[in-house]
């Protein structure tokens, strides 16, 4: 299964946006699954249901950390390149998507009751969000070969 299935899986599973893309996308750095999922469960629907940077976009942040972050203070060429990956991943994701904010992206306000109501309704999470998992899985995948 290629990472983009595997997040979409994960997704499809009940896991949410950056859950999946992190998991997926994580796997084989060095932490197992379970750590990943609890790591970035708190970024879903844009940040704690916030409507923030999409959770798909985070998740991949995440991954782009774990894999290339700094992890000593004195490595600074390690905090360029993520500082440029992380850069490049939101340029090519809003190439996609136009932005990288959950309630833009979606269209409605999912820190509200009535924002979640009309996401349900509308079956956002699983006509748009699944679309936004694989994406930010598949842009990963490009620039982290």
């Amino acid at each position: 299964m290629s990472k983009v299935e595997k997040a979409a899986h994960l997704f499809k599973q009940g896991f949410s946006c950056s859950q999946a893309v992190l998991a997926a996308c994580g796997e084989g750095l060095g932490v197992e699954e379970e750590k990943l999922l609890k790591i970035s469960s708190g970024f879903g629907a844009g940040m704690g249901r916030m409507g923030e940077v999409c959770g798909a976009v985070t998740g991949a942040f995440m991954a782009i950390g774990l894999k290339h972050g700094r992890g000593k203070l004195e490595d600074q060429a390690a905090k360029e390149k993520t500082q440029q990956l992380v850069s490049e991943f939101a340029k090519r994701f809003k190439a996609r998507h136009r932005t990288v904010i959950c309630r833009d992206l979606l269209g409605c306000d999912l820190s509200t009751a009535a924002g979640i109501k009309i996401a349900l309704e509308k079956n956002l999470f699983t006509t748009l969000c699944p679309k936004f998992v694989s994406s930010a899985a598949e842009i990963l995948g490009e620039i982290m070969e």
